[in-house]
């Protein structure tokens, strides 16, 4: 039986939950802007969070591309039926006055007595009508903040939700900032009740998105789970990034050529522009950096990684920065096809196919996190290690997959060197003296002095006594559990 209702997310309850009491003690406003990808949760967390406040609210969820006349009619028809005005507001007649009359209209009817104010998508508003930030500051100040209102501000794009609060922006000063992320692999492996291995898979399938989260039955195993959903074209496996993609990029264009490349495992400048361009050629350098600068800052798709070292280094190397995208572009959409002409097993095929080589890539960079936390939490036998990367030349040869240093992109000091093996073998003496010879390549490690680090999915043949850390998929997983 699939898992249903409402999953994880306790300490951003409880966030809304204290703010909300703040506004009933006070008897004044109060706004807090959420910001996250799509698909993360943000209004399934608020629509709960609004279930058991036990005050009155309104909802109102925009609609992309509609326009300013469109978007006001609908917002005070939903007013017209929430819970806020309780028949106190008719639905709407004509054109309204644009979004000033409509938020004097809200104004108006907020009473005396607790209450939250939802708006979901906000940069979709705000990109139809130049006026939408100015009018809801004013009404903000001179309206709705003297009244006991919660208001949330709810948005995907994230540059536009980061620059609604910004210095130089009306809303600034006004509203409390979250950044709402996905599950992290211990919340994952808690609602899904899976043992660690299996609960690092679930997460990187996953994404840790609570959409797909949710259609995953309690304490199947990963193999499982994704053998039954290659019949299945419409599994929020597949369907949740297929959306998300639509979303960010809806035409063919440059952007979502690089974003393809990227996914098909092209990660280096050189790479990406060959393979993502045209009839005409390689992207021009000053066409792809600017565009691969606002993916990873801006859009935030990508993420990229730099060789740590006390050197700078090169090449950067991009990736999808959602593990479950970074699924489904390579491996997942081909088994969706398949599904969808009525050949699950060839999709299983494919997923059988991939998957090892796909999983041992995909992981590290939660290897690389986990060590950091646990680095950051003084909780390595180098206790200055703030920074956990990997090391790479323009050969790629020798690739390093675990570099631990007192700070990054350029180090001060190398901690460490190590290497992850994610398949079903155990790390082996061999493995050992590739990692040892391979390490002395990384500028600033010193034998002796920088330690050696080994991360095994099945363990490690090995004299523990020849390294300095050996950990497993609990160790990871141990990086996240708080209690």
């Amino acid at each position: 039986m699939s898992m249903s209702g409402f999953v994880g997310r306790q300490a951003e309850l409880h966030l809304l939950r204290k703010r909300l009491d703040r506004v009933i003690t006070s008897r004044e406003g109060a706004a807090i802007a959420i910001r996250g990808r799509r698909q993360v949760g943000k209004s399934r967390l608020v629509q709960e969070f609004c279930n058991r406040a036990d005050v009155p609210y309104f909802y109102f969820a925009a609609t992309k591309g509609a326009s300013s006349v469109e978007s006001t009619t609908a917002f005070l028809a939903e007013l017209a039926d929430s819970s806020l005005a309780a028949g106190q507001v008719g639905p709407p007649t004509g054109v309204t006055g644009g979004w000033p009359d409509a938020f004097r209209v809200l104004g108006a009817t907020l009473p005396d007595t607790p209450t939250v104010v939802v708006l979901d998508e906000l940069p979709w508003l705000a990109e139809q009508d130049e006026v939408f930030d100015g009018a809801l500051q004013t009404t903000w100040d001179r309206l709705w903040s003297r009244h006991p209102v919660l208001l949330v501000l709810l948005g995907s794009d994230l540059h536009m939700m980061e620059r609604l609060t910004a210095y130089d922006r009306p809303f600034y000063g006004r509203a409390d900032n979250l950044v709402l992320g996905p599950l992290n692999p211990a919340e994952t492996g808690h609602a899904l009740g899976l043992d660690a291995a299996d609960a690092i898979d679930a997460h990187l399938v996953t994404g840790g998105l609570p959409g797909i989260i949710r259609s995953w039955p309690h304490a199947m195993p990963a193999a499982d789970f994704l053998r039954r959903e290659c019949d299945d074209p419409a599994a929020p496996l597949f369907g949740v990034p297929e959306s998300s993609l639509l979303a960010e990029f809806p035409s063919p264009d440059q952007a979502h050529r690089v974003v393809e490349s990227i996914g098909g495992d092209n990660r280096t400048h050189a790479n990406i522009a060959a393979t993502a361009g045209s009839n005409q050629g390689h992207i021009p350098s000053g066409t792809l950096s600017p565009l691969l600068r606002r993916l990873t800052e801006e859009k935030r798709v990508l993420a990229v990684d730099h060789p740590l070292s006390t050197k700078p280094g090169k090449p950067a190397l991009y990736r999808i920065a959602d593990s479950n995208l970074r699924f489904y572009l390579p491996i997942g959409r081909a088994v969706q096809e398949q599904a969808r002409r009525g050949r699950p097993h060839i999709g299983a095929r494919v997923l059988q196919r991939q998957w090892t080589s796909w999983r041992g890539r995909a992981v590290e960079p939660l290897i690389r996190e986990a060590l950091e936390l646990a680095g950051q939490a003084g909780e390595l036998s180098w206790p200055e290690t703030a920074a956990v990367g990997g090391w790479w030349n323009r050969q790629h040869n020798p690739e390093i997959d675990l570099v631990g240093a007192d700070r990054s992109p350029v180090a001060g000091r190398i901690d460490f060197a190590g290497s992850i093996k994610w398949i079903g073998s155990t790390f082996n003496r061999h493995d050992l003296e590739t990692l040892r010879h391979s390490a002395n390549h990384v500028l600033g490690y010193e034998a002796g002095r920088s330690g050696l680090v080994v991360v095994a999915l099945s363990g490690a043949d090995i004299d523990t006594d020849d390294v300095d850390l050996v950990w497993g998929p609990e160790e990871i997983m141990d990086c996240w559990r708080t209690g």
